[in-house]
């Protein structure tokens, strides 16, 4: 398996601010949770992953190929989920939004018409397909956002925060989805430390560095130790 991440002495300045100090990452894993407190840099760190940020310093390898020299072909790889699904769903109804991930491969009709209803069955949204997308819960709204990732077929979804706002049911429901072996690979950038847990690799981030990476149960437990008085 080619490593899913490599990152050698990564940097982020933005601003006057350094948000990522010298990251050394090598993994190989299909599932791989980044956990933190808030403002340690993880945010940014799934943002330099997804391509959405460039090292100030540094190389940044995902699956294999340069972020920076490969941007334009990773980003036909790799799909970005943020917590707030609003950031994300553009066009007026259900259906249309699914199909607007696909604009950039430029299928036949009949094709991207049977790629979206597999999508929209596969994330339950089939009954919704015609439904105004502003009309939708916020629990539906996420479901639409993974749904328009999933339906290219990524190799990586890098997910930030993706229950964040998120009822225990529907948060289960988007972890299922996330989790599942359907031939992607995931980062996921949480504070729900049982999602973190289900993963096979965690990092934890600390002030801009890496504070700790090893088999997920151990790191997280670790972070949540860090909380104790």
């Amino acid at each position: 398996m080619t490593s899913t991440l490599r990152l050698t002495e990564a940097s982020v300045r933005l601003a006057d601010t350094d948000v990522l100090r010298c990251i050394d990452l090598d993994i190989e894993a299909r599932t791989i949770a980044v956990v933190g407190d808030n403002g340690s840099g993880k945010s940014t760190l799934a943002r330099l992953i997804g391509g959405l940020v460039r090292p100030t310093s540094g190389r940044v390898e995902v699956l294999g190929s340069d972020a920076v020299g490969d941007a334009a072909a990773l980003r036909r790889r790799v799909a970005v989920v943020f917590s707030n699904p609003d950031a994300q769903i553009i066009m007026p109804t259900v259906a249309e939004d699914v199909a607007f991930s696909l604009r950039a491969d430029r299928l036949p009709r009949e094709e991207r018409d049977r790629r979206v209803a597999t999508a929209l069955d596969r994330f339950g949204l089939t009954d919704l397909a015609d439904r105004p997308a502003y009309e939708l819960s916020g629990g539906q709204k996420q479901l639409l956002a993974l749904c328009g990732a999933f339906v290219r077929s990524p190799e990586l979804v890098v997910a930030d925060e993706p229950t964040a706002f998120l009822d225990g049911r529907n948060a289960h429901t988007v972890a299922a989805h996330l989790l599942s072996d359907a031939g992607h690979r995931l980062v996921v950038v949480t504070h729900d430390l049982d999602l973190a847990a289900r993963c096979e690799v965690a990092v934890r981030v600390h002030d801009g560095r890496v504070a700790a990476v090893g088999g997920a149960a151990e790191v997280v437990a670790a972070h949540a130790a860090s909380w104790r008085c």
